[in-house]
């Protein structure tokens, strides 16, 4: 006699198999990652970003229409979503700066740049390198030399940096910047505040010079504007002061300078521009309906300002290392913040 074989669970029965599930799931969503041969993984790769290009026009012209059609009815249109970028997602910092912040005024107001930036002194900057110079290292200090009024460039020779902070404090200089040079390619800056600190550590990349910039301008002797951009944790906002204690406080608006350090997911990135207002003449549209003879003749124009920037060079980019308390005391220094590769734990965790 035959034995009958009992049916297990998912045989008979209308539920699917597991593995028949995962394998409709497969096929509804395939991903181009998972196909081998290389002309289809790219025509599924073009096929999905067509559809997501369609898809995005579509919801844009839904989002128009609705804004449309609630002004017509006299209506606030829908609030537009925000997207989501790095930069408002980031983590949350207890040290970014209140506009309520007493304490971050007492502060400001008793800290090593007050007497700079309170105009009671002019800011005088002495520009230096390190022992082994490199070929592009001249041609930079000599653009930031046009960038940075007041400053002056003292070769180095064999002086130790401690002596060289010495002389520069019988002088009556408020700055010094150190501009440090690895393989003939600049790449790095110390900044050092005087007479009693603080002493930033930056780590200097992408410098493109004057020469190289396409179009390029050339600065003139004005002293320029200075804008300084999202530093906004009290180490970024003591960083900007640093910054800014290098320049002038009174900038000469005939010039038409701009100085511009911009921190974005901490990286500063330095630019140097001209600009020049202008107008231009624009035709307004016709009104249906009042078509003259003379309309031709009597089309009225509008003169709208404009603004044109040209940029002057050097361009870089400059990412904090550490900040030291005083002056450059790499044995016996005290340090406010330093910079470790364990301190990267997100993509969205920032310190400026």
């Amino acid at each position: 006699m035959g034995i009958k074989r009992k049916k297990s669970e998912n045989e008979g029965g209308d539920e699917p198999k597991p593995v028949a599930v995962e394998i409709e799931k497969k096929k509804k969503g395939i991903l181009p990652s998972m196909i081998k041969n290389k002309d289809k993984r790219a025509a599924v790769h073009a096929k999905l970003k067509q559809e997501k290009k369609l898809d995005k026009r579509k919801k844009v012209k839904a989002r128009d229409a609705a804004e449309k059609r609630a002004l017509e009815l006299g209506e606030e249109p829908p609030a537009r979503k925000i997207p989501k970028t790095i930069e408002n997602t980031r983590e949350e910092d207890e040290t970014v700066c209140r506009p309520d912040d007493e304490e971050l005024f007492v502060r400001n107001d008793a800290d090593e740049f007050s007497a700079v930036l309170k105009r009671e002194s002019n800011p005088k900057i002495l520009i230096t390198t390190c022992r082994f110079n490199s070929s592009r290292g001249p041609a930079f200090i000599e653009e930031l030399l046009s960038v940075i009024p007041n400053a002056q460039y003292y070769k180095r020779g064999t002086y130790d940096l401690k002596k060289i902070i010495e002389y520069a404090n019988k002088k009556e200089f408020t700055s010094l910047i150190v501009v440090h040079t690895n393989r003939r390619e600049p790449d790095a800056l110390l900044i050092i505040g005087l007479p009693n600190g603080p002493t930033a550590h930056f780590k200097l990349s992408k410098l493109v010079l004057r020469k190289d910039i396409k179009n390029h301008g050339n600065p003139t002797s004005h002293e320029p504007e200075l804008v300084l951009n999202n530093f906004t944790t009290r180490l970024g906002h003591r960083i900007g002061r640093l910054i800014q204690s290098l320049f002038p406080q009174e900038p000469n608006f005939r010039g038409r300078r701009v100085v511009t350090f911009h921190n974005q997911r901490d990286f500063i990135f330095f630019r140097h521009h001209r600009y020049i207002f202008e107008t231009k003449e624009t035709k307004q549209p016709e009104v249906k309906g009042k078509k003259t003879k003379d309309s031709k003749a009597d089309a009225i124009t509008e003169a709208k300002p404009f603004a044109r920037l040209q940029e002057c060079g050097p361009r870089f980019t400059l990412k904090l290392i550490s900040l030291q308390h005083g002056t450059f005391d790499p044995r016996g220094g005290e340090f406010e913040w330093v910079h470790k590769p364990e301190m990267d734990t997100s993509r969205r965790r920032f310190f400026l």
